[in-house]
């Protein structure tokens, strides 16, 4: 379903022109994968109520619309004027305001650690040491440094031989302006195992390369370094869930993502992700989207007005890197 539309009249003009070339990139509803690994764009013309999602370690630019993100007692808004970065993978839950007249229009950019990697070491005699325990979440006020950097990306993705080769070095200079931002501290930290939370944040990289497997907190705790106790409160201070349920919940939205995209009924998504009994994850299912498995499934493709798509094994693992359901 293609839409175009005209940006309100209260809308910047660099604001505009990014509209303006999101309805070139992604003229369809729900997500649209870019051509550059990392990058995808997100369209919904209709607001979405306050669900479940969980999203990768990543920076979100809103073109247009808004969204709220909610994370144990905190709220967290991105629209137009800020934009939301994740230090580590964080289930919360989020809700969308957006219409046909005015669609919410979404940038999501991986935060790519080997490309953090190399900046940080370029950063190592500028950035100090890490000294107040950072966050899995910020919300930031989008300056136009970044907006620039933003619409620039835009501009080198509508051009096939821009995208190949202006578009990788503008991507990593948006992670640049995040690591010298207010940000950088966590992904720093995520990155070096710095402090407790650079080890939690080791310990969720763990989880979402095995949560198929065998998965114990013990084994968790002492590869973080920690004893049992205070692997537990610190878990729960950065992802406000206990380590087991934040493998359940990992497990639960790659199950919805391969029934969602890749038309798996639900007793072959829980068999995927790890479950040995279907009724469980039929009941764990529920409890947390709130809707059976099947319901859940209708209802997510009638949001995006997408029908389940064949894809191959390894369009499979490439979308399973997408874990959010926003």
């Amino acid at each position: 379903m293609e839409t175009t539309q005209t940006p309100s009249a209260g809308t910047s003009e660099a604001q505009q022109r990014m509209v303006t070339l999101f309805d070139t990139l992604a003229p369809n509803v729900g997500f649209t994968p870019s051509c550059l690994d990392g990058v995808k764009f997100m369209r919904a013309n209709r607001p979405m109520p306050r669900m479940p999602v969980l999203y990768e370690p990543s920076i979100v630019i809103v073109c247009q619309g808004r969204k709220r993100g909610y994370l144990a007692d905190k709220t967290y808004l991105y629209d137009a004027q800020q934009y939301l970065v994740l230090s580590v993978p964080l289930p919360f839950e989020c809700e969308t305001e957006a219409s046909v007249e005015e669609p919410f229009l979404g940038i999501s950019v991986r935060v790519d650690l080997t490309v953090v990697a190399e900046l940080l070491m370029a950063l190592n005699e500028t950035l100090g040491t890490t000294h107040t325990e950072p966050r899995g979440i910020y919300s930031t006020p989008l300056d136009p440094i970044m907006s620039n950097a933003v619409q620039r990306l835009l501009e080198a993705l509508a051009s096939p031989l821009d995208a190949r080769i202006l578009a990788p070095a503008i991507m990593r200079e948006i992670c640049y302006r995040v690591l010298t931002g207010e940000q950088g501290d966590a992904i720093r930290a995520a990155l070096t195992h710095q402090q407790h939370f650079g080890r939690i944040a080791k310990a969720l990289r763990r989880i979402h390369s095995d949560y198929r497997g065998e998965l114990d907190v013990d084994t968790l705790a002492r590869e973080a370094g920690m004893s049992l106790a205070v692997f537990h409160a610190q878990f729960k201070g950065v992802t406000a869930t206990s380590p087991m349920q934040y493998v359940k919940t990992t497990r639960l939205h790659h199950a919805r993502l391969l029934m969602v995209q890749d038309g798996l009924n639900a007793g072959a998504a829980a068999a995927r992700v790890g479950y040995e009994s279907a009724s469980q994850f039929s009941r764990e299912f529920k409890r947390l989207f709130g809707l059976s498995p099947v319901d859940e499934v209708k209802r997510m493709r009638a949001v995006f007005d997408t029908p389940p798509t064949p894809t191959s094994q390894r369009a499979v693992i490439q979308a399973e890197k997408y874990v959010t359901a926003v």
